[in-house]
């Protein structure tokens, strides 16, 4: 478990507000006590906290990649279960690692494929990556929303973060209630309506939606959706599905 937290801006160089970033990830240090980390540009900041499971050096984050003159940083917390597929995929399209995580194979898929990249993974996760070249954030969380990822619009800020202290260290977001955050609290929780906080103006990303936040605007949208099919397979075949799905697990 990682946490990760950060902000985009286009009006204002917030590399100044280190200490401000700084306190939005050291809330989430219980999520990653091993190491922290730091990445700032004019326009966007990223915070890790990490806990170090695999590849010690060749894990740490933020992480950078360049390649063809394209360059992306990612802030990632998860577990990819088909990195290794993935690696061989990107392999065979000229891709060579200096490591053996799973965030380098995640942000090579990224610049191979864009932000189709969701698509191809399969995990639990909650990412944000950088396109330095587009200078847009992509915002991705796993299909059965595992892993937490909140955010909020000030303006021209956007903030995101894996819990919601973390986006309340900020100054610009407030602790406050409204009706809504209300009735999750009383009439729903402890569960909570996908896609809503609990404070003013503070969302979760939905399970299985990825977000893109450019100059133009915020949009988010599925890449996965669970879907009922009628059974057609006969009894062997089932069986044998079961059995690999079982296995695969």
């Amino acid at each position: 478990m990682c946490g990760i937290a950060g902000w985009v801006d286009w009006g204002v160089d917030r590399r100044h507000e280190l200490p401000v970033l700084a306190a939005m990830g050291e809330t989430l240090a219980c999520r990653g006590p091993d190491e922290r980390g730091v990445w700032q540009s004019p326009a966007c900041s990223f915070y890790h906290r990490r806990l170090v499971v695999i590849d010690p050096e060749g894990g740490k984050q933020p992480m950078r990649l360049a390649r063809g003159g394209r360059g992306a940083v990612i802030n990632y917390n998860g577990e990819l279960y088909n990195t290794e597929d993935l690696r061989a995929e990107l392999r065979a399209h000229g891709w060579t690692f200096s490591g053996h995580s799973d965030t380098e194979v995640l942000l090579a898929s990224y610049l191979e494929w864009g932000p189709a990249c969701v698509e191809k993974l399969n995990g639990i996760f909650a990412f944000a990556i950088w396109d330095e070249a587009e200078q847009r954030l992509l915002l991705a969380r796993d299909r059965l929303g595992v892993k937490p990822l909140f955010y909020a619009r000030r303006g021209r800020l956007f903030l995101f973060a894996s819990e919601l202290k973390a986006l309340l260290a900020h100054p610009a977001v407030r602790p406050e209630i409204d009706a809504e955050g209300l009735a999750e609290i009383v009439a729903i929780g402890p569960a909570r309506t996908p896609g809503h906080g609990v404070f003013r103006d503070v969302r979760e990303l939905k399970p299985g939606h990825a977000m893109l936040v450019g100059r133009d605007g915020v949009r988010a949208y599925p890449y996965w959706r669970l879907e009922s099919r009628p059974h057609t397979d006969d009894r062997a075949t089932t069986v044998r599905t079961v059995r690999e799905l079982v296995q695969d697990a």
